[in-house]
């Protein structure tokens, strides 16, 4: 489990077919193979490491949902180690598991994202999303479109602050209101 609060920024050092090289002088203590790491919100399997690298292999099912098939050598992306079960939760609860991607309207600080087909339900004014793992609250929602606000420091240390029109960026709406959504149309079926 995540939260969505950035702790580094790396970049794609090399992709040898599905194996992604990672490099990120930001992290405080090396990864352990086995372990997971939260790559622009997508939670990945550390597969081998050494000092300030780590590779992960990234399958399809992942490649078709993220942004990730899209990085070029050297493409930068916002991570996350796991919380820790006595640390806080600063942000909100975020799996990692990305449910689509959607498309830059505006760019920060009043971010706009257009929401991919059948997704608006998940979303709620106040409400949290994670854009590239970063864990945000929902300022307006429409049927096609929802927009958060950025703040400059947000933006400073995340690859928010680099979004631009048209970019893609991987969405993890609220797992608790995925499971209300799923209880309540069972019920109402």
């Amino acid at each position: 489990m995540f939260t969505g609060i950035v702790e580094a920024i790396g970049c794609l050092r090399e992709r040898v077919g599905d194996r992604f090289r990672f490099e990120a002088a930001g992290l405080s203590e090396p990864l352990a193979v086995g372990s997971s790491i939260a790559v622009n919100g997508c939670c990945l399997t550390v597969v081998a490491s050494g000092p300030g690298w780590w590779e992960s292999v990234v399958v399809n099912e992942t490649l078709q949902r993220t942004n990730l098939g899209q990085l070029e050598r050297g493409g930068v992306v916002n991570l996350e180690r796991p919380v820790r079960v006595e640390g806080r939760l600063d942000g909100h609860i975020v799996t990692g598991h990305i449910d689509r991607t959607g498309v830059v309207v505006n760019p920060p600080p009043d971010l706009r994202v257009t929401i991919p087909d059948g997704h608006w339900a998940h979303l709620i004014v106040k409400g949290s999303v994670a854009i590239d793992g970063v864990s945000l609250t929902v300022v307006d929602v429409s049927d096609s479109y929802f927009d958060v606000a950025v703040i400059p420091h947000t933006a400073q240390i995340t690859t928010l602050g680099s979004c631009q029109p048209g970019d893609h960026v991987n969405l993890e709406f609220d797992v608790l209101g995925k499971y209300v959504e799923r209880l309540m149309s069972r019920r109402e079926a």
